[in-house]
C-alpha cells in the first residue's frame, strides 16, 4: 500500500502504508521515546497530531490491553521508519498494524523519520497530510488548507468523557507500581478534570490515598463546589490552552478555595487562570528523556513531556506565582507554584515515569497539601 506524507511547506516523503487505508490530517510532531509507543498511540495529550517516532524500530513488543493510556488510539496518524509485524513480547495481544486498522487510523512506514525529525527541528512543527488514496499534490494541499489549525483550536472537547464517574479500578500486580501505598490513613475526595487525562494519573493518585471522581471539561465551578472535594486535579490534554476560555473561567473561580494540582495542559491553565500567558514553542517537547531541575532541592529528574505550547515566566512573579522547575535543554518554565496558595503544577508527566521513580513525590505532595489544609 503506497503511501505519501505531504507537509504544508511542499515538502513530500513517500512510503509505505499500515493501519487503514485513507487520508489523515494533522500537525507534524517528532517523540525522540525509545519504548512507549502504545502509550504515545492512547495518550489523548496528541489528539489533533500525527506523530513521528524517532526511535527505528517501532512494534516489536505489540500491543495490549493494560498499558493503553485511554480506550483507543488518539493520534491523527503513525510514522516510523521499519514497522515489526511480528511483535516479540509474552504480554502482546496484537500487532500494531491490526490495532490501528481496527481502529482506522493510518500509519506510514519506510520513510527517512531522521530527515523528517530534522526539518521539523528547523522549520517548526507544520500541518501535513498523509494518504493512501493517491490523491494530486493540488488535492494533499487543499485538504491541509481545509482544516483547522492547532492554535486557538478547541481539541479538548474531542477527547473529555461526556459524563462525570467515580474512578475506581483494582491495583494490578502487573503495574509497576502496585507496591505503592497511600500516603496516610484518610483517603481525600479529589475531583480530577478531564481535560483527556491518562489512566496511569488516576492509577497513581489512587494508589497514594485518593478517591477521584472524573468531571467533563465543561463541568461548572458551582457543580464542583457542590461535589465539597478535598481538592482538585487539572489533567493534561491536547492542544492551545488558551482556546479553551470556558475552563480557564471555573478554574479561575475556584482557585482561591481548594488545593489545586496540575499536569500539563493543567500547569497552563492554572498559569492563564492568573492571567499569565502561554505561548507555542517552535517544534515542542515530545519524548521520555528530558532532563528537568527542581530548583528547590537541585536534584535532577529524567521526565516524560508532550506539549507545544509553554508558559511564559516572565510574568509569574507579579501573579505570586513562583517556577520550581526548569527544562535543562532550553530553560523553558517546567513546574510553578503559588507562592501563598496551595496550588502547584509541573508540565512534565510526572505518572510516565522514565526515571522511573524521579517524580512520584508530586502526588505524595498533592496528597500532603490536602492534609494539610484539613488541618488549618
Amino acid at each position: 500500500m503506497e503511501a505519501v506524507l505531504y507537509l504544508e511547506d511542499g515538502k513530500m516523503f513517500y512510503g509505505e502504508g499500515f493501519g487503514a487505508e485513507g487520508t489523515a490530517v494533522g500537525e507534524v510532531v517528532f517523540n525522540t521515546a525509545m519504548t512507549g509507543y502504545q502509550e504515545v498511540i492512547t495518550d489523548p495529550s496528541y489528539k489533533g497530531q500525527m506523530v513521528t517516532m524517532t526511535y527505528p524500530h517501532i512494534g516489536n513488543y505489540g500491543m495490549n490491553h493494560e498499558d493503553v493510556e485511554s480506550t483507543k488510539p488518539q493520534i491523527e496518524a503513525l510514522i516510523v521508519r521499519e514497522l515489526c509485524t511480528v511483535p516479540s513480547n509474552y504480554r502482546s495481544e496484537e500487532n500494531l498494524d491490526h490495532y490501528l486498522k481496527r481502529f482506522s487510523v493510518q500509519g506510514i512506514h519506510q520513510i527517512d523519520t531522521r530527515e523528517l525529525t530534522r526539518h521539523i527541528r528547523e522549520r517548526g512543527s507544520m500541518m501535513g497530510v498523509l494518504s493512501t488514496e493517491g490523491l494530486t499534490i493540488a488535492e494533499l494541499s487543499r485538504r491541509i488548507e481545509e482544516s483547522p489549525k492547532i492554535v486557538g483550536r478547541d481539541l479538548v472537547q474531542f477527547v473529555t468523557q461526556r459524563k462525570q464517574e467515580k474512578w475506581q479500578t483494582d491495583i494490578q500486580p502487573s503495574w509497576y507500581y502496585n507496591s505503592i501505598r497511600p500516603v496516610g490513613h484518610k483517603r481525600f475526595q479529589v475531583v480530577a478534570y478531564d481535560f483527556g487525562i491518562k489512566q496511569n494519573i488516576c492509577r497513581l493518585m489512587y494508589s497514594f490515598g485518593m478517591d477521584i471522581r472524573v468531571v467533563p471539561a465543561s463541568t461548572m465551578a458551582e457543580e464542583i463546589r457542590e461535589m465539597k472535594p478535598d481538592g482538585i486535579f487539572l489533567s493534561n490534554g491536547p492542544g492551545d490552552p488558551e482556546g479553551i476560555a470556558y475552563v480557564i473561567e471555573n478554574v479561575r473561580k475556584l482557585r482561591d478555595d481548594y488545593p489545586i494540582f496540575g499536569i500539563c495542559l493543567g500547569n497552563q491553565i492554572i498559569s492563564l487562570a492568573f492571567g499569565i500567558k502561554t505561548y507555542k514553542m517552535k517544534f515542542g517537547h515530545h519524548g521520555s528523556n528530558h532532563p528537568v531541575m527542581c530548583l528547590k532541592t537541585g536534584e535532577i529528574e529524567i521526565t516524560a513531556q508532550n506539549h507545544n505550547f509553554a508558559v511564559d515566566a516572565g510574568q509569574l512573579d507579579r501573579a505570586g506565582l513562583a517556577v520550581t522547575h526548569r527544562n535543562l535543554n532550553d530553560g523553558t518554565v517546567e513546574g510553578i507554584a503559588h507562592q501563598e496558595l496551595p496550588i502547584f503544577a509541573v508540565q512534565y508527566h510526572p505518572e510516565a515515569s522514565p526515571g522511573p521513580h524521579d517524580s512520584l513525590y508530586l502526588f505524595k505532595q498533592f496528597y500532603t497539601m490536602m492534609a494539610g489544609q484539613e488541618q488549618s
